[in-house]
């Protein structure tokens, strides 16, 4: 029988099939600056949508007009919840765009937005029929944004919850769920 060798270290990097999940890299540049496109995009668009609400800016009503039109779908008070919608489009817009807080901001989006497919399930998918299709897009991208973490260019970045994973997803959907459900509820 022949006596063993030491293995010698190897020294190639390993590629595809052969990579250990401990051993990868950081994503690239360019998949960063995507992602805060996509936050940027999405998290102002949001907050512009909120301070249209709260203030009247941008072509928007303000509050008293707003709460009427909360009142009429059946939110009582109207301007409650008015209030509530666009404090939570606000500050979750803008804690999107900038990624602070990211998991919170995504379950504040997430819960004005299943609000408002609540609201319209009824008239289906499409948004040129008033359905569901705006809200459920800026649910998936704030649930989206939650799981992959907020990239680099991300106030988030140097805790453990500005690196997305399922935790941060899971937190994310859950707390957005049951905020969605209490409001629902009263």
């Amino acid at each position: 029988m022949k006596p063993l060798r030491p293995l010698k270290p190897h020294t190639e990097p390993r590629t595809g099939a052969q990579a250990r999940p401990d051993t990868l890299r950081s994503p690239p540049l360019v998949a960063d600056l995507g992602l805060l496109l996509l936050r940027l995009a999405v998290g102002l668009i949001l907050a512009g949508h909120g301070a249209q609400k709260l203030f009247g800016i941008f072509g928007g009503h303000g509050l008293a007009a707003t709460g009427k039109g909360f009142a009429a779908l059946g939110y009582r008070p109207g301007e409650f919840f008015a209030c509530l919608a666009g404090v939570s489009e606000l500050l979750g817009g803008l804690g999107l765009a900038v990624g602070l807080l990211t998991p919170l901001a995504a379950a504040a989006l997430i819960g004005v937005m299943i609000n408002a497919m609540a609201t319209s399930a009824s008239q289906g998918l499409w948004a040129m029929t008033g359905g569901i299709e705006y809200p459920l897009t800026i649910a998936v991208v704030a649930l989206a944004v939650a799981a992959t973490g907020p990239g680099r260019f991300a106030l988030d970045r140097p805790f453990r919850w500005g690196h997305g994973g399922l935790g941060s997803a899971a937190f994310a959907l859950v707390a957005g769920g049951v905020g969605a459900a209490i409001v629902l509820a009263l």
